[in-house]
Formats: structure tokens, sequence, C-alpha cells
């Protein structure tokens, strides 16, 4: 019945996406429909539109799973998200949708009248889009594999078509009416669920997640472990029956005792537990009780006071530099425009971001098999069959797998757009053909590394991809709008530096390792040391290059902070 009730709920999306993206095929497409619709959105369209964006597999999934794993640390995270537009609101919208530009390669060749620095910015733009997508392919392989048993390539698969069929037909003006739209079926789509469980929760007796004791299961519990995994025995006396592979031996439905320690749980095997038994936690989750779990900074262990304040910058300065964010802007009408839609996205961010906590906590409860097999995305999927078993949790099942695909195709969406108008505007110099040949190219890339992510989640991908963005594209931002002196190298040298050791960083925490101590602290989140290099670098550099700083830079600064009544006249 859930698998069935899935199924459904993926076509209502995919019908509503069809019938809602032919709103951007009404007209003849232009180059200003694709990139910026025309610049013809009104302010609370564009702020759901924009909302819908931020809303991906990382919130919608990630967040509920990096709580259940995590615990408060982790709140820090959608604080971070909802502030950073604040500061965008303040110190970006109006001035750079005065530059007059289509993208931010646009606004930096504007700005500073440097090619090189141009293609420096495309080179950033396309790397943060392209850590961007891999949590939302991962999202939906596991969203299909966890509800219908399907291969997690069909996931992938499902997305690249859908956002194809959307981009290459209508661009900007077709994603923003979906995208619209899409907002509020997530926003219904996770909160109904969330005081339907919260209920059934009371119901059932209201068990504390906070309890000063470790996870265990509340039942016999049956666990099918998807892929090989390390996981950490905290107890002598647990047995488990098991059906394949454990610590490198072959097991036929034995009884097997499990010393405290390390073992390694074969790929497609089953595992049975009793209940009351310690959930053994993955080894790269930490183990908590609940009181440690319900408290920011209880950890002892991964420096988690650097972790927090690094990840919380980078949320915070990586929303600001956000390309497929950012474009939504230049889609106002005007500057002021622009401010009213920046000063909407906090408050619809918020009024989301209140319903993965209670997923997360419900899992520690609910599913706390999820621990051991790492796989803590599924947590939203699978919570409403564990409390609400029949068409009920069917039904509820159904509006949390739509409100999951809408997440994946609206930022996936997006993120098309801001790499595809890079690739036409700044490489090519091309119209909608060129925008179509770079919206393939940038589903692509992703593709071809999506498989050799391992266990990392959606939100850990999403952060990679804000810091880069933190790191690169923001100071450049703030500077070049607010600072008359930042020259072509400077901006240059700083994009190398900050964008390049962010990039480095995120490549060596996907593909290497496995790291520990202060490598793994930094790799993992590493703003906190290198935004700081980054704007020292572009700081220096542009002192040192001083007399080079553009002609126009003084028409430049006044155009970005004049009224744009103004400017018209």
């Amino acid at each position: 019945m859930a698998v069935a009730a899935a199924l459904t709920a993926l076509v209502a999306v995919l019908g509503m996406v069809a019938v809602l993206g032919s709103y951007g095929r009404r007209r003849t497409p232009t180059t200003s429909d694709f990139l910026v619709a025309s610049r013809g959105v009104t302010p609370t369209w564009n702020a759901s539109a924009i909302s819908s964006e931020y809303i991906s597999a990382a919130a919608f999934l990630g967040t509920a799973g990096m709580v259940l794993a995590y615990g408060a640390d982790v709140l820090w995270l959608p604080i971070g998200a909802a502030a950073g537009y604040v500061l965008l609101q303040a110190f970006v919208t109006a001035p750079l949708r005065r530059s007059g530009a289509y993208t931010i390669s646009d606004f930096a060749e504007w700005r500073l009248g440097s090619r090189a620095v141009r293609h420096i910015v495309s080179v950033c733009v396309c790397f943060i889009g392209w850590f961007y997508l891999l949590p939302q392919f991962q999202g939906a392989g596991v969203t299909l594999r966890v509800l219908t048993g399907a291969p997690v390539w069909v996931g992938w698969a499902v997305v690249v078509a859908v956002v194809l069929a959307i981009v290459l037909s209508g661009g900007m003006r077709s994603i923003t009416v979906v995208q619209g739209v899409q907002y509020w079926v997530k926003l219904v789509a996770v909160a109904v669920p969330a005081v339907a469980l919260l209920s059934l929760w009371h119901l059932d007796g209201g068990d504390d997640p906070t309890a000063d004791r470790l996870p265990a299961f509340d039942r016999a519990t049956t666990v099918r472990v998807q892929a090989e995994v390390a996981v950490r025995v905290v107890t002598s006396d647990t047995v488990v029956t098991v059906r394949g592979e454990l610590d490198g031996r072959h097991y036929d439905g034995a009884d097997v005792p499990l010393p405290a320690g390390r073992h390694i749980l074969g790929e497609g095997s089953t595992l049975v537990f009793r209940a009351g038994t310690p959930v053994p936690h993955a080894e790269r989750l930490p183990l908590q009780d609940g009181h440690t779990w319900a408290m920011p900074f209880g950890r002892s262990e991964g420096h988690p006071l650097f972790a927090t304040y690094s990840a919380l910058l980078g949320v915070l300065l990586g929303t600001m530099g956000l390309p497929h964010i950012l474009m939504r802007f230049y889609t106002d009408r005007c500057g002021r425009a622009a401010r009213r839609t920046a000063a909407v996205v906090p408050v619809l961010l918020s009024l989301f971001y209140v319903f993965p906590a209670v997923y997360g906590a419900l899992g520690r409860l609910y599913t706390p098999e999820l621990l051991m097999t790492g796989d803590t995305d599924a947590t939203i999927l699978m919570l409403p069959q564990r409390l609400a078993p029949g068409a009920a949790g069917a039904l509820l099942t159904a509006l949390v797998a739509a409100g999951a695909f809408a997440a994946f195709i609206s930022t996936s969406c997006g993120i098309v757009v801001a790499i595809a108008g890079t690739f036409s505007q700044c490489l090519w110099r091309g119209g909608v053909a060129a925008f179509r040949v770079g919206a393939l190219l940038a589903l692509a890339v992703p593709l071809t590394l999506v498989t050799r992510i391992g266990p990392l989640g959606a939100a850990s991908l999403v952060t990679l991809a804000l810091t880069v963005s933190a790191c690169s594209l923001c100071p450049l931002l703030v500077l070049g709008i607010w600072w008359r002196r930042l020259t072509p190298a400077g901006a240059g040298a700083g994009l190398v530096v900050g964008g390049g050791l962010a990039v480095a960083a995120g490549v060596a925490w996907i593909l290497g390792g496995p790291w520990s101590g202060w490598t793994a602290a930094v790799l993992a989140q590493p703003a906190m040391v290198i935004v700081p290099i980054g704007v020292a670098v572009t700081i220096i550099v542009s002192l040192l290059t001083r007399r080079h700083i553009p002609r126009r830079a003084d028409r430049a600064i006044a155009r970005l902070h004049l009224p744009e009544e103004i400017l018209v006249r």
C-alpha cells in the first residue's frame, strides 16, 4: 500500500510540474525569459520561488537526518540559512539588481572590466552548482529506494528527465511558476505529517527522546544493510540473528554474540535485534545519550565548537553567494522589490524549518536503526509507517514523498538555470541554444560523481556547496558592491585562493579519508579557516595593485547605490 501511495504521489508531482511548467511556454521564449523571466516576477511570488529553491534535499531530508544523528548541534544550520537572507537583503540584493547584469559573471565583468575575473567566477559558479546538485540526486535515489525498493539510479533518472523537460522548454519563466507553487506543496507535505505524528507519539505514551540513555530498539527489529558499514557496539551482551556477512564471516540465520567494539556489516546482510538492545552506531556517527544529544556542544569528540561555528559561518555567508538564489533577484522589477523579496524569504524559511527537527526527534525513538546503517536521510520517509501502519501511514508517506520530489526538482531546476546561464553568457556568448547545451553539461558532471560520494548525508553535501560560495563569491560581491578600491587582480586572487581551497577541501572530504582529528574537522567545515584567508588575499592584492583600479569604478559604485528611479531617468 505504501509503495502504491508513494508512486501515486510521484506521478501527481510530475503532473503538477508539467501543468505549471507549461505556463512558461505560452509565449515564444527569448534569452531574457530563459535567464530572468523578463524581470517581471512579483516579490511575494519570487520569495516563494526562492524559498522553494533553498528547501532542497538537504532541508527536506537532510535536516531531519542530521538532527537524528547529531542533535542540537545542527539546529544552527537552518538558523544560519535564514540569517543569511537578512545579510543578503542588507548588503547585496538591491545594488546587485541595479547593476543590470544577468548573472554573477556578468556582474564581475561589469564591475571590474576583466574577462579573466569573469571566467574565474564562472568556474566558481559551476563548482558550487555541481556540489549542490549531488545531494539532489542522492536524495531522489534514497527516496525511491526506501519507498519502492527501486535501484538508486532510477531516482537520478527521474530528476534529470524532469529538470531537463522544464528548463529546456521555458527557462526561468517556466521554473518560477513551478517553484512558487512547490514551496507551499513542500510546507504542507512536511507540516501535516509532523502534526499527525506528534499526535500519535503523544497517544503512544510520549517517550522522551532526551532521556539519559542511548537509543535502543523498543521492539524486535529486523534491519537490512544496504551497503557495507562499520559499526560500534557499546555493550558486551548484545546478541543478534544474522543472515549474511558479519566481520568477514557468512551466517545463515544464526544467533551471534557481538562483543563491544567495532564490527563490519556486509552489504545485503539482514540482522534481527531483540527488544531493548542498544542500537549499534555507524562508525562515523557520534554515540550520544539523550541528554548529550539535546545539548549544544555536548559531544567531546571531533572539535564540536569549531565545527559548529565554522558550519554556521559557511551557511551564513554562503547563502549570500549562491548563484541560483542571486539570479532570482534579477527577476524582480526593481531594487525595492528585490529588498521586499529578501525580507519575505526568512519568514517562509523559518516557517518550514520548525518541522524537520520534529522528525529528527521522533526518529530517535521510532527509527533508531538508521543510526546503525547511517542512512539517516530516510528518517522522514520511514516515520509515517512506523507510527501509523496501514492506510493512514501510507497516505502520510505519499504526502512526504510528494514534498521530497518537489524539493529535488525545484532546487535542481534553479541550479541548472544558474549554470546554464553562466555557460551561455560567458563561454559562448550565445542565446537560447547555448543555454540548452549548458543545461545538459550542468547535469552531466554531478552524475559522474554521485556514485562515489559514499555515506555523506544531503545536509553535509549542501554545506560543502555553501562553503565554496562563502569562500569565493560572497567576498567578491560584498567588496565589489561596497569597496571602490577592489581591483581585478585582487578579485581574481581572492577567488582562486578562497574558492580553490574550498573546492580542494570538499573533494578531499568526499573522495579521500578516512580523516580524523583536526584534519577531519577542517576538511568537513573549512569556512572559518578559508574565508579570512580569501578576504585577506583579495584586500592585500587590491592594495598592492591600486594603480589598476578600474577607471569606471566611481560610476559603477554610484550606479549600485543610487535609487533605481534616478538611474532610469
